[in-house]
């Protein structure tokens, strides 16, 4: 992915309006155009064109770590966990706050977004997880590494797209396919836990989970100020 010119430090950035976006970075890659925004005291992240993700709520991208933490069967010691989509940082943030996680695997293939949070603004956001010895970033494609790694984990914390019924990239849409959830199943441990972000509840989304074989399906909902609640879909791997 080709970079654009750095973008200047936040320090000697002038006070923004806070229904003025500005933008921070904006680079074309293989999947599109990729821009971060800063609208007031808040980062947007905007893939080709289409409004993905911002820092102002982060209360479902938390969930989403929480839940996959609570649902594991009792007595696991330090569980790993993969996070895909590092995206404004919430989730990985939330992870590295919880000591009982063992390793911490963030999945990310927009180079774009690594280097905001390594070298750009989401730094301030994530510095200190991504500093964390438990944390590792892989750059590549998640539905890539599910259907080829040989590495098991015992909770899956995926946030790609707008969730299964509305995805930004065409290409996204096979996580949420049979073959997408089958590559969850095989690389989750026995009693592993597969959690999904989603922009909208999905009671179709539920009953491919349980096609795919999984067991335990629920959704937890965060109520939002507008609109339909963001939620979380869950699903446990048998033991």
């Amino acid at each position: 992915m080709s970079a654009t010119t750095a973008p200047e430090p936040m320090e000697s950035l002038p006070a923004r309006s806070a229904g003025t976006p500005v933008v921070l970075d904006r680079r074309d890659g293989p999947f599109g155009e990729v821009v971060l925004r800063e609208r007031g005291e808040h980062f947007e992240i905007i893939a080709n064109g289409c409004f993905l993700m911002d820092t102002s709520d982060g209360r479902s991208e938390r969930l989403l770590i929480d839940v996959a933490l609570a649902s594991l069967p009792a007595g696991r010691t330090a569980p790993s966990v993969l996070i895909g989509g590092l995206g404004v940082g919430f989730s990985l943030v939330r992870a590295a706050e919880e000591e009982r996680w063992g390793r911490i695997v963030v999945v990310e293939r927009e180079q774009a977004i690594v280097d905001w949070h390594r070298e750009g603004p989401l730094d301030r956001i994530s510095g200190a997880a991504l500093a964390d010895p438990r944390t590792g970033i892989l750059h590549t494609d998640l539905v890539a590494h599910l259907r080829t790694a040989t590495e098991r984990y015992d909770a899956l914390c995926l946030d790609i797209d707008n969730g299964p019924d509305w995805t930004v990239t065409e290409s996204n849409e096979s996580l949420y396919s049979p073959d997408g959830l089958a590559h969850c199943h095989d690389r989750l441990t026995p009693g592993g836990v597969l959690a999904v972000w989603s922009a909208q509840p999905s009671p179709a989304f539920e009953e491919a989970l349980r096609n795919a074989g999984f067991s335990g399906v629920r959704t937890e909902e965060v109520a939002v100020a507008r609109g339909v609640p963001d939620v979380v879909h869950l699903a446990l791997r048998a033991g």
